[in-house]
């Protein structure tokens, strides 16, 4: 039997994503464990080119993003909303320091959300990332994916910005409890 792309079976958003931060030389990701990420974790951890780095809080990540291009290396955070509280403070270091800040993050507590727990920290992602100057870029359909990955990494690491990219739950789907 030939194998033809019929044969194939069909790469998801999260496999070109991947390949986007790879083609921007990414080398560090770094996340904090999260079902919205899993696809994008184990392609990481499964790449022997790169450093898949589990947290045990997302600030370590604003960090690690630091000394990654101290380092001359590119890395990516991956968290959830919830976890955008966590960083606040230490966004200061990236703006201080002019270091370039690439984070992928998973919305809870927005479309659809049925965990209270979850509303007041998906309401305050953006204005809370945006009163630290960090530029934010929602996600909303599989086809926006790419390109705003693609914009992202570029304004980051090309322009040295603070730029986060928000995989809305209108995208990912809100969790059913």
């Amino acid at each position: 039997m030939s194998n033809t792309d019929d044969d194939e079976p069909a790469r998801g958003w999260q496999h070109d994503v991947y390949d986007v931060l790879r083609a921007h030389d990414v080398s560090q990701f770094s996340y904090v464990p999260d079902a919205g990420h899993a696809l994008l974790i184990d392609l990481s951890i499964a790449d022997p080119d790169v450093h898949s780095i589990a947290l045990t809080t997302e600030e370590e990540g604003v960090a690690l993003a630091a000394g990654a291009n101290l380092g001359d290396a590119r890395a990516v955070l991956m968290m959830q909303s919830s976890g955008v509280g966590n960083c606040i403070n230490f966004l200061s270091l990236m703006k201080g320091g002019k270091f370039p800040l690439l984070t992928i993050i998973s919305m809870r507590g927005e479309f659809g959300e049925g965990n209270p727990w979850q509303m007041p920290m998906g309401q305050a992602v953006r204005p809370v990332l945006e009163a630290m100057g960090v530029i934010c870029m929602d996600v909303t359909t599989p086809d926006e994916a790419v390109p705003t990955v693609e914009a992202a990494a570029t304004m980051a690491y090309k322009a040295g910005n603070s730029v986060a990219v928000i995989l809305t739950q209108k995208l990912l789907g809100a969790k059913v409890f």
